[in-house]
């Protein structure tokens, strides 16, 4: 079990708590409490303080909705999952014929993960190819040998991941991406400010993360200009609490851009610049 992170089982707690509510649940994971097991409940309440738990629902939501929105428009029929977790979302969403899904992570979760999905007799609703990588290394030809077309339009879902990196290494996986992106590819993701990683309100779930091995690292004030460094424009950046961002949801005031000082969460959506 050590290979499971604990990002991925706290991450499916947060999944279950809200496809759990008695009411206005914004998404139902029926999968998300057994892929929690077995610490993930345990390090929810460790982590849960001010707003986690309202956050993964939005923004479960909101990468839900720019997934099924992409492929609402027809011209892209393969999406990767980037460091895919837990994730659900093959077994969940509804896809359109001819979609092809790819799970890249590492092996031991991936490994895990199978064993826990067929004890549950889950099926997934669309052609679904788990790869086993490294993200650390050349993971490109692992996802090419799983069939992915780099001459074809990609969906990336890159989600919860950035702040867990170096702004190097958060730079090199736009370019990475970037190599086998064709024209029309999209990106989902989500980011946070660097008010996030310094706000005082935020010191003891930090904390909490760095003891666990697992810190939160990279924030960016300026998301637009740093996806277009990477060779990616922003079609879309809202926070938690903007219209199509969970309004109705989030418990706090959605602070203007401009105002100074301020912890905040991006949620993106971009296209791959042609190079």
């Amino acid at each position: 079990m050590e290979a499971v992170s604990y990002t991925a089982q706290w991450t499916a707690a947060a999944r279950a708590v809200e496809s759990e509510r008695t009411e206005g649940a914004m998404f139902t994971d029926d999968l998300a409490r057994p892929l929690a097991a077995p610490r993930g409940f345990e390090l929810l309440d460790k982590y849960g303080g001010g707003g986690l738990l309202p956050y993964i629902a939005i923004r479960t939501k909101y990468l839900d909705d720019s997934i099924e929105a992409v492929l609402a428009e027809g011209d892209i029929r393969q999406v990767v999952f980037v460091a895919a977790g837990m994730d659900t979302r093959a077994h969940r969403l509804t896809w359109p014929e001819g979609t092809f899904v790819y799970e890249v992570d590492h092996a031991g979760l991936i490994e895990e993960k199978a064993a826990r999905l067929n004890t549950l007799g889950a099926q997934a609703r669309v052609e679904r190819r788990p790869v086993p990588a490294d993200l650390a290394g050349d993971w490109l030809p692992l996802l090419a040998q799983a069939g992915h077309a780099s001459d074809a339009p990609t969906l990336w879902v890159v989600e919860g991941l950035f702040f867990f990196l170096t702004e190097e290494q958060a730079k090199h996986v736009l370019h990475t991406l970037g190599r086998v992106s064709a024209p029309g590819s999209r990106l989902a993701t989500d980011m946070v400010n660097k008010q996030m990683l310094r706000s005082p309100f935020n010191q003891t779930f930090l904390r909490a993360l760095r003891e666990d091995g697992t810190p939160w690292v990279f924030g960016t004030d300026e998301p637009e200009e740093f996806l277009s460094a990477g060779g990616w424009q922003s079609l879309e950046v809202k926070q938690p609490g903007d219209p199509g961002a969970g309004e109705h949801r989030w418990p706090y005031a959605v602070q203007p851009r401009d105002r100074r000082g301020v912890p905040r969460s991006w949620l993106i959506r971009a296209e791959r610049v042609n190079s």
